[in-house]
């Protein structure tokens, strides 16, 4: 009896589950691809590298991210700016940039370690290829475009919502840069062209206000 009722309670979850739509909760799963499931925040999805509002590129060549990696999947390689037509706001830019989406872990320490916040994750997960060789994403295929769009391999690629990659904004939106509460809701970092929304986030206040006039109305 001991087998069974142990049975019957893991069918009891299953069974609140598949009636949901009866009582106004949320599904739990969804019709994908013809839905997308909202995805948290900080989602670590396919990486980015960002330009300055006025189009400089951010990224300095200083391979701190491949450094940071743990996973060693990063390779870059830095030049020197030609100093009539600088391509960052530094003495160096990266001149030679990939990742190898195989070996990547996603666990965001590259954009952890990025001192000019080059480098940021978008919501973007759809990244199956044939080739291994398409694995490898390069400059080209990272760097922000000046009006701030992100470009794609595959930019047919019907199962892909590229709107998630103007969401690339995550991980630099912290209150509290370093954990010190002097930051918080102080703007620490540089926008771009893109449409990402670069502002603080909500203090815990300010949520828990959101949170209680929405349950009053």
């Amino acid at each position: 009896m001991g087998v069974i009722s142990e049975i019957l309670k893991g069918l009891r979850v299953t069974g609140r589950a598949m009636w949901r739509t009866n009582t106004g909760q949320e599904m739990v799963t969804i019709r994908y691809p013809d839905e997308m499931r909202h995805k948290p925040q900080r989602f670590h999805g396919r990486h980015v590298l960002n330009r300055y509002p006025d189009g400089m590129e951010k990224c300095i060549g200083c391979e701190l991210c491949a450094g940071a990696c743990p996973a060693q999947c990063i390779y870059v390689r830095g030049q020197d700016n030609d100093p009539e037509n600088p391509t960052s706001p530094g003495e160096r830019f990266g001149f030679v940039y990939e990742i190898n989406m195989l070996r990547c872990i996603f666990c965001g320490l590259c954009v952890e370690a990025c001192p000019t916040e080059a480098i940021t994750m978008t919501h973007l997960f759809e990244m199956s290829t044939t080739n291994r060789s398409d694995a490898i994403y390069t400059r080209e295929t990272l760097l922000m475009s000046p009006d701030g769009s992100v470009p794609h391999m595959f930019p047919d690629d019907r199962l892909a919502d590229m709107a998630e990659l103007d969401t690339a904004d995550g991980w630099v939106r912290a209150t509290a840069p370093s954990g010190v509460a002097a930051y918080e809701g102080v703007k620490m970092w540089q926008g771009t062209p893109g449409p990402a929304d670069w502002e603080p986030e909500p203090t815990q206040d300010e949520l828990d206000r959101a949170s209680g006039e929405d349950e009053s109305g």
